[in-house]
């Protein structure tokens, strides 16, 4: 029988699979029980703070590209800017 090529090189790099890898594969229900229980484990689970919702909304080019140059994370701080302008008007107007 021929030896199994290793799936990684030396500097970690993933090799192409072959259909003689894919059938060697098992579905995660014939994992063995311990197994699955670390690997669902990993999973995220439920958020502890309130869920955002998705939504669609226009805003300028120039607003846009501003937030999104700042890297990542450019949505959350554009729900801050929003947070903060709410904040501010809502003083002013006494409502929400």
């Amino acid at each position: 029988m021929k030896e199994r090529e290793p799936l990684t090189d030396d500097e970690g790099e993933v090799r192409e699979l072959t259909a003689e890898d894919f059938k060697l594969f098992k579905p995660f229900s014939e994992l063995p029980l311990d197994l699955q229980k670390r690997l669902k484990a990993i999973n995220r689970g439920t958020q502890r703070t309130p869920v955002k919702k998705p939504i669609s909304i226009r805003l300028s080019t120039d607003v846009l590209e501003g937030f999104k140059a700042t890297g990542s994370g450019w949505q959350t701080r554009v729900d801050n800017a929003l947070r903060e302008w709410l904040a501010e008007h809502t003083k002013k107007t006494g409502t929400r």
